[in-house]
């Protein structure tokens, strides 16, 4: 018998955990330290490997070092199409008993388990108890010990007619063709991007459009080079932090006052449970982060993980924390004039972008305008149908969004949205929220971008917020009606 055994690889064994019939399965290189005294293990052979060849630690250390949990062999999520284990064997049990170092994530445990498969992609696992908390795979397994779990994939796009025919041997030729079509879509809107500067304007025009917007960007300059205003900003911008949700998004947001932090409600975007951020995610806000590491000298406070407000339509949230906020510096949503946004762009050290409002009358010749750069209609009509169909009408002159939003250029794309906006006289009026994005790229650009008006979050706010007994809320609502009346 034992010579018999010999010959068993460790891919082809299956060790079952437990006498309870077809429940649970261990990997071979499983750690002794985490099965109890007395347990019972069988141990299975199967003709096919079951387990992969993996490098595991040859170290075994206490059981207090890892992270035991279980996951399902009936995936759940957007997994009936996709196998999800090396041999379906395994689907004669319950689940696999799986562990992990506490400091590593989820990916790195079913990788290194060997029975999953090597591709399976951006997953999640929803907790059994209570499916709709979601726990992705860069997350460490520190949380999930004891707790069971499906595997969940993305959604998978269904193949649209068009792209059928590219596949059907039937239709090369027509196939070709179509992709040389898109092909040459993106390379002649690369060729017109080279050849702007020159084809763009004939004659001196580009010198004239050139003196005209320097005209107007002098005007923002010499808004924000007065060494009062920029004193005033820069005071003001200590109350902007970097919100980092960890393992799952960076923005921008601001104190807003007392212990209260403004953001963007889409940085938790899957993470939120009525009123509360799933259990496992932290968010922390980071001030002072002004230098680059590792010189920076910044703070860092932990959010508490119930919101104080939430709106998705509006695409804010509100969480708490202690530094003196810019609820007394808030101004109503101008017109037209000079704005600054002050903020962390792709998660970088604090900047600071002047720019100016766009009129409603002028936003829809203002996005025309940024896409006139490709000169072919083709290209132009592409990018257009790509911008229309994010609903870029809605805030367009007649659009019912139009007068709920501050419009306005700036550099300030991924991870700065949360930003405070501020008027030309240093009053916050606006939070910075999206826009309306193109390109052929990876690196895409948006044809305008806008703010929520703070006064219409504030508004909300104390709908929800402002019971009876709240002092606070009460106070601040007579304070910031004078300031904004001033």
């Amino acid at each position: 018998y034992s010579a018999f055994m010999i010959t068993w690889a460790d891919e082809n064994i299956i060790i079952q955990l437990g006498k309870e019939d077809k429940k649970s399965i261990v990997a071979t290189h499983f750690p002794c330290s985490c099965i109890d005294d007395g347990e019972c293990l069988i141990i299975l052979y199967k003709t096919e490997k079951v387990e992969g060849e993996v490098q595991h630690h040859k170290i075994v250390h206490q059981k207090e070092h890892y992270s035991v949990f279980y996951i399902d062999t009936v995936g759940g999520l957007h997994t009936k199409t996709k196998e999800l284990f090396k041999n379906n064997d395994v689907k004669q049990f319950k689940n696999l008993c799986v562990y992990g170092e506490k400091g590593i994530t989820v990916a790195e445990a079913l990788k290194t388990d060997g029975r999953f498969i090597d591709d399976l992609g951006n997953f999640k696992l929803s907790d059994n108890n209570n499916p709709k908390r979601l726990t992705v795979c860069t997350q460490k397994v520190k949380e999930l010990h004891q707790k069971e779990f499906k595997i969940c994939l993305p959604k998978v796009k269904k193949k649209t007619k068009h792209e059928k025919l590219q596949e059907s041997p039937s239709n090369n030729s027509q196939s070709n063709c179509e992709r040389r079509s898109e092909s040459e879509i993106i390379y002649l809107a690369r060729q017109e991007g080279i050849r702007v500067k020159t084809s763009r304007f004939p004659g001196d025009s580009f010198q004239k459009e050139l003196n005209l917007r320097k005209e107007n960007f002098g005007k923002i300059q010499q808004s924000f080079s007065q060494v009062y205003r920029v004193r005033k900003l820069l005071e003001l911008g200590k109350s902007v932090c970097k919100v980092f949700v960890k393992d799952v998004s960076v923005g921008t947001g601001f104190v807003l006052f007392d212990t209260f932090i403004l953001t963007s409600a889409h940085l938790f975007k899957g993470y939120v449970e009525g009123k509360e951020l799933q259990q496992d995610v932290e968010v922390f806000a980071i001030f002072d982060y002004e230098e680059p590491e590792p010189e920076a000298n910044f703070y860092c406070f932990r959010a508490e993980n119930t919101f104080i407000d939430f709106d998705a339509e509006l695409d804010y949230a509100v969480l708490e924390l202690n530094p003196e906020g810019l609820l007394s510096k808030f101004g109503p949503l101008p017109d037209n004039g000079e704005a600054c946004i002050i903020g962390h762009p792709a998660g970088r050290v604090k900047e600071m972008d002047p720019t100016f409002i766009i009129e409603i009358e002028k936003r829809e010749q203002a996005a025309a305008d940024y896409l006139s750069q490709y000169k072919k209609q083709l290209i132009i009509n592409s990018l257009s149908d790509h911008v229309r169909k994010q609903g870029i009408e809605k805030i367009l002159q007649g659009g019912h969004k139009a007068g709920k939003v501050g419009t306005y250029h700036t550099f300030m794309y991924h991870g700065a949205s949360g930003s405070p906006v501020f008027n030309g006289l240093g009053k916050v009026f606006g939070l910075h929220t999206a826009g309306y994005t193109y390109g052929f790229t990876k690196e895409v650009e948006s044809v305008i971008e806008y703010a929520h008006p703070l006064i219409m979050i504030f508004e909300k706010f104390k709908d929800g917020y402002g019971k009876p007994g709240r002092n606070t809320i009460n106070n601040f609502c007579v304070f910031s009606k004078w300031t904004y009346a001033s």
